[in-house]
């Protein structure tokens, strides 16, 4: 499969956290956490589960920072 995205990032799925329409997917990439918001019906459709490889491809216009 050819993207065009360029942020592709390697990790394992650590939690799923199934909500009223979307989950959040928590992945360990490298020691790093990284959530990902999609649908449960994606998840269902991909059949993920923890502990399972995956990639997190990451297409944003926007990243803001805030200071605390």
């Amino acid at each position: 499969m050819k993207i065009s995205a360029r942020n592709v990032l390697s990790g394992t799925i650590k939690e799923i956290k199934l909500g009223a329409t979307t989950a959040h997917v928590v992945l360990d990439v490298g020691g790093a956490a990284v959530t990902a918001s999609i649908t449960n019906e994606a998840v269902s459709e991909l059949e993920l589960k923890v502990g399972q490889s995956v990639q997190a491809v990451i297409k944003s216009s926007d990243v803001m920072i805030a200071i605390p």
